[in-house]
């Protein structure tokens, strides 16, 4: 699902091993992240139509870029130290993409749980939506996010709920 257009400095597109990905950054933080989906140059014009006016540099994305190369080689990683554009600490989808965040390498949490972890445990659906609108997979972990039954839900990135499994089996050591 490509993003609105959004106002970022920077553009880049780098190899992983399930094929290229790509990101766009403002001044404080990532803005949009693609996983691995499109081909490197159609991919590179989708950041570029995306974010008018963005340089396209690797120097802004080599942390996130050597830190996905290692996830999708099987390795555990942790984003945590990569700097994301969010919305206010104070805003509902603030508040669920930090919680989001926070859930661990491996495992899951359920949509009403996030909602729990938020203070608004009447918001499972609400957090769902704001799930399907993550500008910043991977790094903000929306494919950590399942039913409360362990269905899946939905994955608005490219490729679906296949795409998703795969993730989870990866952490899990299956893929």
């Amino acid at each position: 699902m490509p993003a609105k257009k959004t106002k970022a400095a920077f553009h880049a597109v780098w190899p992983t091993a399930w094929g290229p990905m790509g990101a766009a950054a403002g001044p404080r933080g990532l803005t949009r992240l693609v996983l691995p989906h499109y081909q490197a140059d159609d991919l590179a014009e989708l950041l570029a139509w995306e974010c008018p006016g963005s340089a396209r540099s690797d120097e802004p994305f080599q942390e996130i870029a050597e830190l996905s190369r290692a996830y999708f080689n099987g390795r555990t990683v942790d984003f945590g130290s990569v700097s994301c554009d969010l919305p206010g600490e104070n805003t509902f989808m603030g508040k669920v993409l930090r919680a989001c965040r926070q859930v661990p390498y491996g495992q899951t949490v359920s949509y009403g749980e996030l909602a729990r972890r938020v203070g608004r445990p009447d918001a499972a659906r609400a957090v769902a939506s704001g799930m399907s609108k993550n500008p910043i997979p991977l790094v903000i972990p929306c494919h950590r996010v399942t039913y409360a039954d362990g269905r899946l839900g939905g994955f608005s990135a490219p490729g679906g709920v296949a795409v998703k499994r795969r993730m989870l089996a990866l952490e899990a050591g299956g893929a």
